[in-house]
């Protein structure tokens, strides 16, 4: 886990770097969206940007924080960012112009990359067993733009909580979150993301007596109303260096791009990201999931062309 929280430093020096630097000739830029600093999509999108610079010639690549899924595909649409992380149910109501999207938006899919998790994280002394007991307490649904206030608040739904007034609603990033759980200044945080997120690692390191909620019970009424892309998953709590497994929702992850990326490019990002894979997983563990066969599992996106291609020419 150290080791984990150590990259965080090393990421945003090499992003910074990455920053300053120049490509020449028809070289590429590239901004990579992904999602608060002691989140996995941060850690993960460093190391891709890394390997991107690495690997594609005349190319820069650069990670960008960002509040998450809505955003990042936000920013994909409008060209501030040429590669972004998503959550399945935030790319499904893109693609469908439907939840935080008015219209349908202009994107295609790389790879389906790594599962998340929904962390329902309580603070220490507050008497809770499930989502339904957080009825009335200061609860932080995830940052603005971010697919775990979009998965959060179906969350509290499906526990039969409104979340705008079934709960005392606060909007904190993983950061925040946790600084205020330190602080005492609210009972509970919902955050989606994958295993182990850092900022959950150093939380339960100075508070132990935190714990995390079984959420099973609602998965039912969200798959009834939302489909299949929530599935159950199992925490091992030990990755936070606490005991026990805890069962939980869980939402696919996908690396997504804008629609009218260049094809050879697509393809290039696509092959680094999967002939890469160990240099990745060396970032973050969460990488070593990465699987041809599942890569390709990006319904309902379409995938790119550059990146059908890939995966067409290693069968």
């Amino acid at each position: 886990m150290k080791r984990i929280l150590a990259v965080l430093a090393a990421t945003a020096l090499a992003a910074g770097v990455a920053a300053c630097a120049s490509v020449s000739g028809s070289g590429h830029r590239l901004s990579i969206a992904t999602g608060g600093t002691t989140g996995v999509y941060y850690v993960y999108g460093g190391g891709l940007a890394k390997q991107l610079t690495d690997n594609i010639a005349n190319t820069q690549a650069t990670a960008s924080v960002t509040s998450g899924s809505v955003e990042n595909i936000k920013l994909l649409a409008g060209g501030k960012a040429d590669i972004g992380f998503s959550q399945t149910d935030t790319a499904t109501d893109a693609v469908n112009g439907t939840g935080s999207f008015t219209a349908k938006q202009p994107i295609k899919a790389i790879a389906r990359i790594y599962d998340n998790y929904a962390h329902v994280v309580v603070a220490p002394g507050l008497n809770a067993s499930k989502v339904a007991d957080l009825a009335g307490k200061r609860v932080s649904i995830g940052p603005p733009n971010s697919g775990t206030q979009v998965l959060a608040r179906r969350l509290l739904e499906a526990a039969g909580l409104n979340p705008d007034s079934g709960i005392s609603k606060q909007q904190l990033s993983i950061n925040e979150s946790v600084q205020a759980v330190k602080d005492g200044t609210i009972d509970a945080f919902i955050w989606v993301g994958g295993l182990p997120t850092a900022g959950i690692v150093d939380l339960a390191t100075s508070k132990p007596d935190i714990k995390l909620l079984d959420t099973t019970d609602v998965l039912g009424p969200m798959q009834a109303k939302y489909g299949k892309e929530y599935v159950g998953l199992d925490i091992d709590m030990s990755l936070y260096k606490l005991p026990g497994t805890i069962k939980t929702v869980g939402v696919a992850n996908v690396l997504l791009v804008p629609d009218k990326m260049d094809e050879q490019l697509a393809y290039d990002i696509t092959k680094t990201l999967f002939e890469k894979k160990a240099q990745l997983a060396a970032v973050h563990p969460e990488a070593a999931k990465l699987d041809l066969k599942i890569g390709q599992q990006v319904e309902p996106v379409a995938l790119h062309p550059g990146a059908a291609r890939y995966y067409k020419e290693k069968g």
